[in-house]
């Protein structure tokens, strides 16, 4: 051993769950907001498509399965990986779809009930998160306890949005065509009023995102269901086949283009 190795104190090892990484989410841009929205839209129809096809208690299995296997690999990965990390929001999306109808048509609890249930869940979620870290930024998920805080949070916003969506659209009666120009005029809120009103980018943002929720699946739904329910009749399968194609292709185009990688 040399007299400069001798000399240079040895550096502390932080905790796994502290050390910073490179970023693991995408930047928020315009392709973010529609591919988060295909991803709800398309997320309602396959949770739908394989209940039906395979019956609810294989099709959540199934769907947690997936969700798992989904996540181990979102954070396994060094850095954000386009399709590794869309591949997570939307098993997050079908899964958190199949929780909040689980709770409605299995266990018979109403939407009335289940959508207070989901916000107090997520403002839990976001109480935690603020009180270990200081910040519920995006761009502050650079080491493992905040992405787990963020995948956290992202599960209960899509299980929120179903359970709002749902109630919109059957208990306050206004079908699924009205709930998504509804909630597509309530997510310019957060916009305008981080624009004009002084609202923090962190709440616009996380705002937005609960909305993308009912918003997507409002619009998916009013596709897929028949006429006689107020929708166009194409069927479960052809929606959810429609809205995933367009999912890879912008997703295959973000992750030749990497217009959404966030630069140093």
């Amino acid at each position: 051993m040399t007299t400069t190795q001798l000399q240079q104190p040895r550096q502390p090892q932080l905790p796994s769950s502290l050390r910073r990484m490179a970023s693991k989410v995408p930047e928020v841009t315009a392709w973010f907001w529609v591919i988060k929205v295909l991803t709800t839209g398309m997320g309602e129809t396959a949770s739908d498509y394989l209940a039906h096809l395979l019956g609810p208690i294989p099709a959540v299995t199934l769907g947690g399965v997936a969700l798992a296997a989904a996540l181990a690999l979102q954070f396994s990965a060094r850095q954000y990986v386009a399709w590794i990390y869309w591949t997570a929001i939307v098993m997050v999306s079908v899964f958190g779809t199949m929780a909040a109808d689980v709770l409605h048509v299995g266990l018979g609890v109403p939407y009335t009930v289940s959508t207070p249930v989901f916000l107090a869940a997520l403002a839990a979620v976001f109480g935690v998160w603020y009180a270990a870290e200081r910040t519920l930024s995006i761009h502050s998920i650079r080491t493992r306890r905040r992405e787990v805080f963020y995948w956290a949070t992202v599960l209960a916003t899509f299980a929120l949005g179903t359970a709002a969506g749902d109630l919109t659209a059957n208990n306050a009666g206004l079908g699924y065509l009205g709930s998504g120009v509804m909630f597509a005029v309530v997510i310019a809120v957060p916009v305008v009023a981080h624009r004009r009103l002084g609202l923090s980018a962190i709440a616009a943002f996380w705002s937005a995102y609960v909305v993308t929720r009912p918003l997507g699946a409002s619009f998916a739904d009013w596709m897929a269901v028949s006429t006689g329910r107020g929708g166009l009749g194409l069927g479960l399968g052809p929606v959810t086949l429609c809205w995933t194609v367009a999912i890879l292709g912008l997703v295959g185009y973000l992750a030749a283009t990497h217009k959404d990688v966030a630069r140093p």
